[in-house]
């Protein structure tokens, strides 16, 4: 009886010790690990250039939320058959250009124009029209770089592609953005990838890394682990709940969105990564109520499909437009 006492009184004092020193590192991680120092802060950023104002990921897009002072755009690459590195989001031709066939089939000059008018993922019941526009040629990433060179820029690699990959690599380099690019993907395997080709580049957590994130969260042993993501750029889930984003959702998958929601959207997680200096930045959000929810949460920046729906909400609320600079670090 005496034994048994003893061990419980031992394995008690060091689940005390753990949740303790598990407490003082989450409030204060700075004694564990170096504060990651990015040279960017968003708190607008254009999701596809602001896919609900402008045909996605045009020169013209991207040129419209410059003009309204977003702070990062956010865009796709792919890679066309002659080996040129192009903004798209899709691979397939047939939902942005109505026609058969990959980008990977097509060399760059042979690629058909873009539609003129498409409905956003994110609000099902809106159809952006572009009648009459003259821009809807796939623009080179190359272009992007050239003419917006201070404009920090949030990369996705859409496929698992080497040669994608080092192109992209080269073209951040060549054109001296590594301080002001962050690129990933959903995969584990393409962000590996993309930080072992160049690890000076900011890369985003992938779906695999943000599971595990949530794991060390909730058991506490976040505060010891080191991160190699400085961004966490997640679905915020709720939106997935709204009728005009996937009308007729089961009660069970909204049970479950519900679930991921209280487990994801988390302040207590937001503002330890702030204070790792890791960035939070939620998609896509489009309208005011949303991103109220997302600043209250803790999160950097919030990205769009209507840049001028954010700007004008943050003109009404600035405390957000370098939100998180007054907390405590």
């Amino acid at each position: 009886m005496e034994t048994r006492y003893i061990i419980a009184m031992v394995v008690g004092s060091i689940f005390v010790g753990y949740v303790v020193t598990s407490v003082i590192l989450f409030r204060f991680p700075a004694i564990l690990h170096r504060k990651k120092k990015l040279c960017f802060r968003p708190a607008h950023i254009s999701h596809r250039g602001g896919a609900g104002e402008n045909i996605e990921n045009t020169m013209t897009a991207f040129r419209h939320a410059l003009s309204l002072g977003t702070e990062m755009l956010e865009l796709d690459c792919q890679i066309t058959k002659d080996g040129k590195v192009i903004v798209s989001h899709d691979s397939s031709l047939k939902r942005v250009c109505d026609v058969e066939g990959v980008i990977g089939d097509y060399n760059y000059e042979d690629l058909p124009l873009l539609k003129e008018c498409h409905p956003l993922d994110f609000k099902r019941n809106f159809v952006y029209d572009g009648t009459g526009c003259p821009d809807r040629k796939f623009p080179l990433l190359e272009d992007v770089f050239k003419e917006f060179p201070k404009t920090p820029i949030n990369i996705d690699i859409k496929v698992d592609d080497d040669e994608l990959i080092e192109k992209v690599n080269n073209l951040i380099v060549q054109y001296n953005r590594e301080h002001i690019t962050v690129w990933g993907n959903r995969s584990s395997t393409v962000v590996d990838k993309c930080y072992n080709v160049n690890p000076n580049i900011p890369t985003l957590f992938p779906v695999g890394g943000v599971l595990k994130l949530l794991f060390l969260f909730y058991t506490g042993l976040l505060p010891f682990v080191p991160l190699r993501e400085s961004l966490l750029e997640v679905l915020m889930p709720s939106i997935l709940l709204k009728d005009d984003v996937i009308p007729f959702i089961g009660a069970k998958i909204r049970f479950l969105l519900r679930v991921v929601n209280v487990l994801l959207m988390s302040p207590a997680l937001f503002h330890h990564l702030e204070r790792r200096g890791i960035q939070t930045y939620l998609w896509v959000l489009n309208d005011e109520e949303e991103f109220e929810r997302a600043f209250k949460l803790g999160a950097t920046g919030v990205m769009t499909d209507f840049p001028t729906k954010l700007k004008e909400y943050l003109d009404k609320n600035p405390q957000y437009k370098k939100n998180n600079d007054s907390q405590e670090s």
